[in-house]
């Protein structure tokens, strides 16, 4: 689980509740047409701008932005070059025995067509054409839920409108208007809460992890590439540890 997500949503509504909770009770800010309105018609709306393959995918690909185990790149480099000096001294065959000490899926795949007498072209293209797809399948998430934090507030303002539009002609009937401007005030308070609690920063996060995974994958193929190739393992490390911030490149050179 990402420490900083799990912090961070709980400590956001947290704060909301508490809030609430000093201004009177949390009660009165449960209204049913409310969230009908602002999630039901929302996801509704986002439905509509997506696949049903995508929209179902999507929230498959955010639980896994979240709770997925991230392997640092100094890991990765580490792996790949250990790797690299194996196949200096014994072969490609060699690799066989350390694939089960190596967590990357992605790095174990690349380097298990290596010892399968896949040539390089062919492993490039292939670890490529992964790492395209899957950050294609990370893009339309972000878009997704982008779109999902963008018409929650559209649809809470909706939901103001009707709520106005009941107050307004029930103005002859006091019990009605209570209910009417609950329904008005409350819809915009979901859309904001869904919109900047919720979607975006599912989005933010999602942006966040796709970057991060373009750059692991890249790091891979250019490490199972170098290996195939034979490069010694020092060249080989030396241009892995670009992959990695300048301060820690210099203490792991050292």
């Amino acid at each position: 689980m990402d420490i900083a997500s799990l912090v961070g949503i709980v400590l956001a509504w947290v704060l909301v509740v508490v809030t609430i909770l000093l201004g009177g009770e949390i009660g009165m800010f449960v209204n049913a047409p409310s969230l009908v309105i602002v999630i039901g018609g929302s996801l509704a709306a986002v439905m509509m701008q997506f696949t049903l393959a995508q929209f179902l995918g999507a929230w498959g690909t955010a639980a896994k932005a979240f709770l997925y185990k991230e392997t640092e790149n100094i890991d990765l480099i580490t792996q790949i070059v250990e790797a690299a000096q194996v196949v200096r001294k014994e072969g490609l065959l060699a690799l066989e025995g350390m694939m089960d000490s190596i967590e990357s899926e992605f790095l174990r795949s690349g380097l298990q067509m290596g010892v399968d007498g896949q040539d390089t072209h062919t492993v490039t293209s292939k670890l490529s054409s992964d790492m395209i797809l899957t950050l294609g399948r990370h893009e339309i998430a972000q878009k997704l839920f982008m779109s999902w934090g963008d018409l929650a507030p559209a649809m809470g303002m909706v939901g103001t409108l009707i709520g106005l539009v009941q107050m307004l002609a029930n103005m002859s009937d006091p019990a009605a208007i209570g209910p009417a401007m609950a329904v008005a005030l409350l819809t915009t308070l979901y859309g904001a809460l869904v919109a900047n609690l919720i979607a975006i920063p599912i989005a933010k996060k999602l942006e966040l992890r796709t970057e991060q995974e373009r750059i692991q994958k890249a790091l891979i193929i250019e490490g199972v590439a170098g290996i195939q190739e034979g490069l010694n393992p020092r060249v080989l490390q030396s241009s892995l540890l670009n992959y990695i911030p300048s301060k820690q490149r210099a203490e792991h050179e050292e």
